[in-house]
This record gives structure tokens, C-alpha cells and sequence, in this order.
């Protein structure tokens, strides 16, 4: 596929996520706009088989109402929309970019080493269901893990790094790995059966972070203040965030979470401007680091 492809089908996709739904005739009108163009309008035929790519490529579709208007179809996994999200955005920035060559040198962006590395081995053994074999150096551990039978399901990025999901060999358990700690990667001919009925929101769907947990799903409480109500209100904390309360004074966000390290290092984080009001034991959770983080002055 063509970089030049790829571009058109990302400024479609753009396209209709900032105006959420055109027609035939709108779509054409900013294309000729379009520095991908040249001053021409999108051919129909182009149009229609550019519809059919990006549902090959990025699993989104495009269908058309009964007014003609076009429209991206949001429904699909969390999981999926997340990464195709991502892809979009990574694509669209690149295409901004090349509009505006002098904006070269005035972007930064969070580096991820973790994605120099091992990432296109992982990627090829989950599309191909491969076990790979690893030694795994955890910052939690006194010497590294070596010859890991390891079978990849999923990819998720977190806080600047990429971590592998899967389950070991040895037990069948579900971990995770993160990549920048995976030492002497393989991929080997042996294969694996994915579980049937395992997805990411299955393991994640409910939590923040990269720890899997088997603890109940709890009603998180919490009592923000008015300028951190504003910050959540744009970029939300989990997709279960809801709402709850607005005052003068505060507002209390309402989400449906399992409770983990993760999510007490975010809380611990916002600092003065969230209070944990529920669960019990999140309240505990939070005020046993806050005392350990005091203790250190």
C-alpha cells in the first residue's frame, strides 16, 4: 500500500471526525482544499473504493445515511477504537506536518523506547498465534527470568511504554510484560489456540493501568475540585468516569474500577485537587502512600 493511499484514506477518516457527517458534494469540496489534491475533486469511483480500503486497513466503516450524509460508525470493541484512534492520529499529525514544514523543529513528542525494540516480533507472533521465548530483567525482581514460554494476545501502551498480555506456558496465567524489559526475544514455530471469548476489555475493561486482577469491579468516589473537574470533563480518567455531582465548590466523578497500584499512583498524582471518598478501602490505600511518600521528608 502506498504512502500516498494511506495519506487519503487518514484524510477521509480525519475529515469526517471533525465534521462528524457529510455528503458526497461536502466531502469533494474540502478535498480540492486539500494540499493531497492538487486543486482536483475526488472522483466517485475513488471515493467509493477508498471506503472499501480504510474498512480493510483500519476496520472502520463509513456508511451513508438516508439524507446522503456520510459518517464514521463508532460501535466496536473499546479496545479497537482505541488503537485505530491512535493509528488516525499518528497518520493525521504526519499529513499536518507536511502541510506546514516549517512546524519541523517546533513539535516535541513523549519518546517510547520501549517501541525501538521489540514490538514489530511481538506484533508478527500475535497475528500469527507463535509463542515467543524471552529473558524478562522486572525492575521488581533481583535477577532476571530467563527462557519464558510465552503465548501474546494483546498490545497495550501505557505511560510511554508497551507491554505484552498473554499467558505464560509454565501455568496459564495471565501476565504482563513490559517490552522494554524483555531480554534475547524469539519468536519460535510453535503455535497456540487463542482463547475463545477472551478480549482486552475482559482484562482491562475495568481498570486503569496494566495490572490484571482478579478483585471485584467497586463504585471509586471521587471529589474533585472545580479546575480538575475541568481536566477530567476533556480527558476523562477511565471510560466508566460519569458525572455524579456539581457544585460551586466541587464535583464528584463516579467510575467503575478494580483497585490497583496504578490507580492510587494516578490519584496520588492530581495531589490536593482529588479526595477519595469510596470505596473504604481505596481511602486506606491512598492514605497508607501518602504517609510512605511523607515519610521520606
Amino acid at each position: 500500500m502506498s504512502k500516498d493511499l494511506i495519506s487519503r484514506y487518514v484524510w477521509i477518516i480525519d475529515t469526517l471526525n471533525r465534521y462528524e457527517r457529510l455528503t458526497r458534494e461536502d466531502i469533494s469540496r474540502l478535498w480540492e482544499r486539500s494540499s493531497l489534491s492538487n486543486g482536483t475533486p475526488m472522483p466517485e469511483r475513488s471515493f467509493y473504493n477508498y471506503r472499501r480500503a480504510i474498512e480493510e486497513a483500519f476496520h472502520i466503516d463509513i456508511p451513508c445515511d438516508r439524507q446522503g450524509y456520510y459518517y464514521i460508525d463508532r460501535s466496536g470493541s473499546r479496545a479497537a477504537k482505541s488503537l485505530t484512534n491512535w493509528l488516525v492520529d499518528t497518520y493525521a499529525l504526519n499529513l499536518a506536518l507536511k502541510d506546514s514544514e516549517e512546524a519541523y523543529g517546533m513539535v516535541e513528542v513523549e519518546d517510547v523506547p520501549s517501541a525501538r525494540g521489540h514490538l514489530p516480533s511481538v506484533l508478527q507472533a500475535i497475528r500469527d498465534c507463535s509463542k515467543v521465548k524471552f529473558t524478562y530483567a522486572g525492575f521488581n525482581r533481583s535477577r532476571a527470568e530467563h527462557d519464558i514460554i510465552f503465548l501474546p494476545y494483546y498490545l497495550k501502551r501505557y505511560k510511554q511504554r508497551w507491554y505484552m498480555i498473554g499467558s505464560k506456558e509454565k501455568n496459564g496465567e495471565i501476565r504482563t510484560y513490559a517490552l522494554d524489559r524483555i531480554r534475547e526475544l524469539t519468536v519460535t514455530t510453535d503455535t497456540f489456540k487463542r482463547p475463545e471469548g477472551l478480549d482486552m476489555d475482559e482484562i482491562f475493561g475495568n481498570i486503569i493501568g496494566v495490572t490484571a486482577s482478579k478483585a471485584d469491579v467497586r463504585t471509586v468516589r471521587l471529589q474533585v475540585t472545580p479546575m480538575q473537574a475541568k481536566y477530567f470533563r476533556a480527558l476523562p480518567l477511565h471510560s466508566s468516569q460519569i458525572e455524579e455531582e456539581i457544585c460551586d465548590d466541587y464535583s464528584i466523578f463516579t467510575y467503575r474500577l478494580k483497585l490497583n497500584y496504578e490507580l492510587v499512583h494516578e490519584l496520588m498524582g492530581l495531589g490536593a485537587a482529588v479526595r477519595v471518598l469510596a470505596p473504604k478501602e481505596l481511602i486506606i490505600m491512598v492514605t497508607q502512600a501518602l504517609r510512605d511518600a511523607l515519610n521520606q521528608y
